[in-house]
C-alpha cells in the first residue's frame, strides 16, 4: 500500500505507465479491479491504463478527503476494492451521517 509521501504517488504512476495491472494490485489488492484491468490490458494496452489511472485517481482523492476529515460515502461507479472506496483509510467506531 502506497505511504502518505507524494513520491509513493509517483513512483505508482510511473509503474502505472509501463504496468497497469501492477500499478492497480498496489492500490486495490489482489480482487475484481485487478482482474478487470487484467483483462483490459490484454485487450488494449490503454484501456487498461484509463481503468489503472482512474482507480488511482479516485483513490488518492478519497485518501486526501479523509485526511481532511471529509468521509465520502457515496461509492465511486465501476470500483469493487473497499480499500480505494475509502482511500485506504480504516474507520474504527461508529461514524456519523
Amino acid at each position: 500500500m502506497p505511504g502518505s509521501n507524494p513520491v509513493s504517488a509517483i513512483l505508482i504512476v510511473i509503474i502505472t505507465i509501463f504496468l497497469p495491472p501492477v500499478g492497480v494490485f498496489m492500490i486495490a489488492g489482489c480482487g475484481a479491479d485487478l482482474l478487470i484491468n487484467i483483462i483490459l490490458t490484454c485487450l488494449g494496452y490503454f484501456p487498461g491504463h484509463i481503468h489503472a489511472f482512474y482507480l488511482e485517481y479516485i483513490y488518492f482523492e478519497r485518501r486526501d478527503q479523509g485526511r481532511l476529515g471529509q468521509i465520502n460515502q457515496k461509492h465511486a461507479p465501476g470500483i469493487f476494492s473497499p480499500n480505494v472506496q475509502t482511500g485506504g483509510m480504516t474507520r474504527y467506531g461508529t461514524v456519523a451521517t
